[in-house]
């Protein structure tokens, strides 16, 4: 049977609509959830009145995924240690769902900034910044006047950009980086690594109270290069690397025994490595190849 034109049009935007619902919620079970929600709705929907089922579908799945946020930001502050966003891995062929959009404001650094955002600031930041509404939509979306609007993507612009590095990194170049700094990790070479950091690198894990991980940021090459010459030490010869696509930019898988241990995200800036996020809870590893 061939599908009806509302199911065409829901799968049509669907890619786009997963997309929201991760940059808001950071969990791919989250994302999936609200995207299922949109759908119900939307097949119970009077659409002989909707104008464009692009902005309805945007708008439900927006609010969507700010009611389910406040209830995750409630259940986050429980969370032991850091919190970090599920990561959306490529190896080889990208899935529908990290080819739809992925290379704009959903890297792991942008989502860790994006958590310190009220749930509508951090809406209206994504619709503007990552899929180019202009403010008259934002706000019919949001509920809120468009200068209100303006105010929270502004506010919301401040805090990502002090994060941001100074320079656009070539992902050629950022790829050639990670490539220096997998081969010293393997191999726990602290000189060659401390050569690759930013004397101010800070380290951020999350392993979420399921696996040991540190409760605070680490923070100097000294001490980040010294965290991965200690893996190295206490599993010698277990250690392994595998370069891949982390939320659309270059990071790295790393492996204990052939087994995942972690995805690791990192912020280059000239020419140094200014943060790694390193995400090893294993219920935020399961889409991941479990043996190298």
């Amino acid at each position: 049977m061939s599908p009806s034109p509302e199911e065409e049009t829901f799968t049509r935007l669907r890619p786009r609509l997963f997309s929201i619902a991760y940059r808001m919620l950071g969990t791919r079970a989250d994302a999936e959830d609200v995207v299922q929600d949109a759908w119900l709705r939307w097949h119970e929907a009077e659409r002989g009145t909707l104008q464009s089922a692009e902005a309805w579908l945007v708008t439900v799945t927006t609010r969507l995924a700010i009611d389910r946020l406040r209830t995750r930001k409630v259940e986050r502050e429980a969370y032991v240690g850091w919190w970090l966003p599920e990561p959306l891995v490529e190896l080889e062929e990208k899935t529908p769902e990290t080819a739809a959009e992925l290379a704009s404001e959903v890297s792991l650094a942008v989502l860790w900034v994006l958590e310190r955002l009220a749930p509508e600031e951090r809406a209206a930041f994504l619709l503007r910044q990552a899929f180019d509404h202009d403010y008259a939509d934002i706000a019919a979306m949001l509920g809120k006047s468009e200068a209100a609007c303006r105010q929270m993507v502004s506010r919301a612009q401040a805090r990502v950009g002090e994060e941001r590095p100074r320079f656009t990194v070539p992902k050629d170049a950022h790829k050639e980086l990670l490539g220096k700094f997998m081969q010293a990790a393997a191999v726990g070479d602290r000189s060659a690594m401390k050569a690759l950091l930013s004397d101010e690198v800070q380290f951020v894990a999350d392993g979420g109270g399921k696996v040991t991980s540190f409760l605070k940021v680490l923070r100097g090459a000294g001490r980040v290069a010294g965290v991965y010459w200690s893996l190295e030490h206490k599993f010698p010869g277990q250690v392994s690397y595998r370069a891949a696509q982390i939320n659309g930019e270059p990071g790295l898988l790393r492996y204990v025994d052939g087994q995942i241990e972690s995805a690791q995200s990192f912020i280059v800036d000239d020419g140094r490595i200014v943060a790694i996020f390193v995400i090893r809870n294993p219920d935020k590893l399961a889409g991941i190849p479990r043996n190298i």
